[in-house]
């Protein structure tokens, strides 16, 4: 899913597309709005990938 913000937008436009963001996920996809901005990992990401693989 790809949302636009433009420069001029509101903290309630944001908390309006932050909402229909919430409602559009699937309980099996990640909660995005929970991962907003970064992650603190312990290991590096390439090592988690050959994990996960």
């Amino acid at each position: 899913m790809v949302t636009v913000l433009k420069q001029g937008a509101t903290k309630e436009r944001i908390k309006i597309i932050l909402e229909q963001i919430k409602k559009a996920s699937n309980s099996k996809e990640i909660d995005a709005p929970k991962y907003l901005g970064k992650i603190k990992l312990k290991k590096d990401a390439l090592t988690i990938q050959k994990e996960l693989r």
